[in-house]
């Protein structure tokens, strides 16, 4: 076992788009787990969009990380040391690690994963973002055979996800996504009836004739994880009743730019359109993760869906590699592994 945690910490407060002084790579004593707890060695950790949000400190759902803090991720790993009943030497197990090599978890916070399922799975396709997907989808969603659905980031694990279970209940699929393989990934691995290459469109405008081709019946169903001009561009194109589940607005996480206030045209178009627009936070819905693993696990054993992979290696890459998926250069769920 190495004898060093080494760790990514939160530098400083990013203004804007972070770059890469704004991580410190550290190295410090293992960790010994206290009573009820292991240590893990992580073998492999998320990264998602959202742990842009906990680098600013700003009230939210969420506690920011602090500065000198670990940025947070979730992870997987071997048991190294146990004090824990239940939890043994040797055992993978799940848990939120943060960007670290070692992480001390409690036992209720370390779920144990089978040696039979590929590891980084509980970290997209069966995890929290396969997860928000279904969960958004059909709870929030409501999705009805004959209908039409848009989802921007749609090769990445959420976005992929909400394509092919709308796909598989009947529904007409258009997928939004940054260049041409990624599209073409769309069509071709995961389903979707029609997909737009959003970096083609200098604009809202053009963007939303291009949705309106694809989408000649309007759209019922918008699942909400971009923002900007994707936003912009579908509101219009949105069916009386339609549904819009918002878990994620990754063009602004950089901030906003000074722009026309489009707010007045949305919350009339809600009004008008008797809109359903749900924000919501997954972690708020765990009890219904054992509803989704029953659902999903199956068809994903079956290839019934499809899933991607980004793997990049070494925890001194992980800023350049965050920094790189928040502009969308990553395709799939993005992973690093140590």
């Amino acid at each position: 076992m190495a004898d060093q945690l080494r760790r990514i910490t939160l530098a400083r407060r990013p203004s804007g788009d972070p770059v890469p002084e704004d991580f410190a790579l550290e190295t410090g004593d293992l960790p010994n787990p206290g009573a009820g707890e292991v240590l893990v060695a992580v073998e492999h950790f998320s990264l998602d969009p959202y742990m842009r949000g906990r680098m600013d400190d700003a009230r939210s759902y969420a506690d920011p990380v602090p500065i000198g803090g670990t940025m947070t991720a979730q992870g997987v790993g071997r048991v190294v040391a146990s004090n824990a009943d239940g939890l043994s030497e040797g055992d993978r197990v799940t848990g939120m690690t943060g960007w670290a090599s070692h992480a001390v978890l409690k036992a209720s916070e370390a779920r144990r994963i089978d040696d039979g399922v590929p590891p980084t799975s509980v970290l997209g396709v069966l995890g929290m973002p396969g997860f928000t997907g279904w969960y958004g989808l059909n709870d929030l969603g409501r999705p009805k055979a004959g209908e039409t659905l848009v989802v921007a980031a749609a090769t990445g694990p959420v976005g992929s996800m909400v394509g092919q279970l709308a796909k598989a209940a009947g529904l007409r699929t258009v997928a939004i996504a940054g260049g041409a393989d990624k599209c073409a990934l769309a069509r071709d691995a995961f389903g979707f009836d029609a997909a737009i290459d959003h970096r083609a469109h200098d604009d809202a405008r053009s963007l939303r004739a291009a949705i309106a081709e694809a989408a000649p019946d309007g759209v019922d169903i918008y699942f909400e994880n971009v923002g900007g001009k994707v936003l912009e561009a579908v509101v219009p194109l949105m069916n009386t009743f339609g549904r819009i589940p918002v878990c994620g607005m990754v063009a602004w996480y950089g901030g906003v730019e000074e722009s026309e206030d489009r707010l007045p045209m949305l919350w009339r178009s809600v009004l008008v359109k008797r809109m359903s627009v749900s924000g919501f936070i997954i972690a708020d819905h765990w009890d219904r993760f054992d509803a989704f693993l029953s659902d999903v696990a199956p068809r994903v054993a079956k290839g019934e869906i499809d899933w991607r992979e980004d793997v990049a290696e070494g925890l001194d890459h992980a800023p350049e590699t965050f920094i790189r998926m928040l502009k969308g250069g990553n395709t799939g769920k993005q992973i690093m592994k140590i």
